[in-house]
């Protein structure tokens, strides 16, 4: 106890500024992940797709996030079974470790998973630098097993958008007229999916809390609203008789960049809401338990403060501003060709997928949830559209990632052991 007495303000504030590192990678790597398939299909620039990810991951973190952090705080290691000091310490050492790795991957241009890094970095702390009886097995195989199923959901999720866009629109006889006739009904979904999210579970992490009727008429009216703003727009679209010349559906696509527009901003909300958790969990554990004056009974038990949810939205938006472009750009031509209509199914099927799971609280890997998506349009295209090589270099990274969390983190939680204890 006198440990946190004695220390409380300076391990308070170390947190802060290694949950904001850690944050600021989620920013500069994973952003990438959400939002490079509307750099790659060519519907939005990178600047543009930046400023919408800056404003609607900050949202998504904020509002949305809170459930995912509850179990990245509690439900990978039993606190109760950890001394408050070095469970304070190996907290702060779970988001250093994170941190540094992150940073390792975005100056290489590698797009990793920010939840792999994270779990791996308490498992490691807690199984390596405590006592592996401390690690919570039992609650780690929905986690782990999400990593797998997942993209599996995903994937056969944007399989079957696809699927529905060439049977209602690429496969007809008049396709642009069948695009602007269905493209709104697509833009309700996006809209509706993400407002039930928000109403159902984000707005209680601020104090708002809405019955089931209600969340859902007025995500109903959301949605009807993104339609309506979406067929605005469309009408300003028409056929374009020279590009159809060289590609038969240049003039459909134009209609699902603007889809795109709406999907990439679900996309940036949905991975807020999931991966801010990887920063604000472990640094919200470390706030209640200083708070608590060490007692791990009263602080492992705390809700995630608002504030700490605005840290980590803060630096992933900063993280996103200052060095998102570099995996944006390596991920978004790199899996398969995407054209609008290829990446708005991906990055619905994603949204959805994502958005689902941080309901329930459980921590997925944005960038399994995406490449599962994107190889589900690929294989509707056939084996042959896939760039294997890049999806086993993926892939290979994430190999890595758990077990270079886990190191760092030992590492870290030795030096701070010996620094403070």
């Amino acid at each position: 106890m006198s440990f946190i007495t004695e220390y409380g303000t300076v391990l308070l504030v170390l947190a802060c500024c290694f949950g904001f590192f850690m944050a600021w990678g989620v920013g500069a790597n994973d952003v990438s992940n959400a939002m490079g398939t509307s750099v790659g299909s060519k519907a939005l620039t990178i600047r543009q797709a930046i400023l919408i990810a800056m404003f609607f991951e900050f949202f998504g973190a904020y509002l949305a996030g809170g459930q995912v952090a509850e179990t990245i705080k509690n439900g990978i290691v039993d606190a109760s079974q950890i001394e408050p000091d070095l469970f304070v310490l190996g907290m702060m050492s779970a988001l250093l470790s994170a941190g540094t790795w992150l940073l390792i991957a975005s100056l290489r241009g590698w797009p990793v998973s920010t939840t792999h890094t994270i779990v791996g970095a308490i498992i490691g702390f807690a199984a390596i630098g405590i006592s592996v009886d401390t690690v919570n097995w039992i609650g780690l195989l929905p986690i782990v097993s999400s990593w797998v199923v997942t993209p599996f959901i995903s994937g056969l999720i944007a399989f079957g958008i696809f699927k529905s866009v060439q049977w209602l629109i690429m496969d007809t006889e008049d396709p642009f007229r069948n695009a602007k006739r269905w493209v709104p009904g697509y833009m309700f979904l996006t809209g509706f999916m993400l407002a039930l999210m928000t109403f159902t579970k984000g707005l209680k992490h601020v104090g708002l809390d809405f019955s089931g009727l209600e969340s859902f008429l007025y995500s109903v009216l959301i949605g009807v609203l993104v339609a309506a703003l979406g067929i605005s727009l469309l009408t300003r679209i028409q056929v374009d008789p020279e590009a159809n010349r060289a590609f038969h559906f240049a003039s459909v696509e134009k209609v699902f960049a603007v889809l795109m527009i709406f999907t990439a901003c679900s996309m940036a909300f949905a991975h807020g809401a999931s991966d801010v958790s990887n920063a604000v969990g472990p640094l919200a554990a470390v706030v209640g338990v200083i708070h608590a004056g060490g007692d791990m009974a009263i602080g492992g038990k705390s809700s995630v403060p608002g504030w700490v949810l605005l840290l980590g939205a803060v630096g992933i938006v900063i993280g996103l501003a200052t060095y998102g472009w570099k995996v944006m750009a390596t991920i978004g031509k790199g899996i398969t060709e995407l054209t609008p209509s290829r990446g708005f199914a991906a990055e619905l099927a994603t949204a959805i997928t994502v958005v689902t799971a941080s309901g329930i609280g459980l921590p997925i890997s944005t960038t399994h949830t995406l490449v599962g998506a994107v190889l589900g349009i690929g294989l509707a295209r056939g084996i042959g559209a896939l760039n294997l090589g890049m999806i086993g270099k993926i892939f290979s990274t994430w190999v890595i990632t758990l077990p270079a969390g886990a190191l760092f983190a030992i590492i870290y939680l030795e030096i701070m052991m010996f620094i403070f204890l």
